[in-house]
């Protein structure tokens, strides 16, 4: 479960990126996280994440505080970013057990990770390989993978599909649902907004800072008295912004 209260981001004393908003994800769900280019989705993120602190407010993470006990807050989640170019000079399978290392995952338990999903992910055979020889999406792959490797509660994913190719991305969705419906919590931003409507069980549109819509689609549909597609509905609130 995540909630967020009430937090606030201005950069340079003048630019307000995320106004006094707060967010409940409930355990359990698919929460979609959605809005145009600089609408405040990447700073939300990086406060949730504890990449940069929150003016005001306060954020949450399975009764964790990220701004009080970061580290521990840290343990709950693994955090997928919206680029994959990162230790471009491990080998993948150096980058893996990087990521076991840090997490403290038993050596048995992370090499029967390591091979289910590079299986799953059909990277068995680019382990051994240096990770900027990879093509954009193997590299957002590996991250993923590593991300996977302590089995984190709660996953937070900006863009995850950015670069897959058309099975892994099926497989990754796949994977989301699987783990909310065991009880766990995805948050997830994307820009491909069929995606979201597919599969979230609730989204968050923001826009200039702000939280315009925050539920189900269908609470949506009967907010706007309409039938049409989340596309059409956030094209809307946007323009209409």
């Amino acid at each position: 479960m995540i909630r967020i209260d009430k937090i606030s981001k201005t950069y340079n004393g003048k630019i307000k990126a995320v106004d006094n908003i707060s967010i409940e994800v409930k355990a359990g769900e698919i929460f979609g996280f959605i809005g145009p280019n600089g609408a405040g989705k990447t700073t939300t993120i990086k406060m949730l994440t504890g990449i940069i602190s929150p003016d005001s407010g306060e954020i949450e993470i399975n009764g964790k505080s990220i701004v009080k006990d970061h580290l521990e807050a840290k343990k709950e989640f693994g955090f997928v970013p919206d680029s994959p170019d990162v230790f471009l000079r491990l080998k993948g399978i150096e980058y893996l057990n990087f990521m076991g290392d840090i997490y403290g995952i038993d050596t048995t338990i992370r090499k029967e990770r390591i091979k289910k999903l590079s299986l799953e992910f059909e990277m068995e055979e680019a382990l051994g390989d240096k990770i900027q020889s990879y093509s954009h999406g193997m590299r957002q792959k590996m991250i993923i993978m590593g991300v996977l490797i302590h089995d984190p509660n709660v996953w937070i994913l900006d863009e995850p599909m950015t670069g897959l190719d058309p099975k892994s991305s099926f497989k990754l969705k796949e994977m989301m649902r699987e783990h909310a419906d065991s009880g766990k919590t995805v948050v997830f931003s994307t820009h491909v907004l069929e995606v979201a409507e597919k599969i979230c069980d609730r989204v968050a549109i923001i826009n200039k800072g702000k939280i315009l819509f925050c539920g189900t689609l269908e609470e949506l549909r009967k907010e706007k008295n309409t039938s049409d597609s989340l596309e059409k509905m956030f094209l809307e609130m946007i323009g209409n912004e």
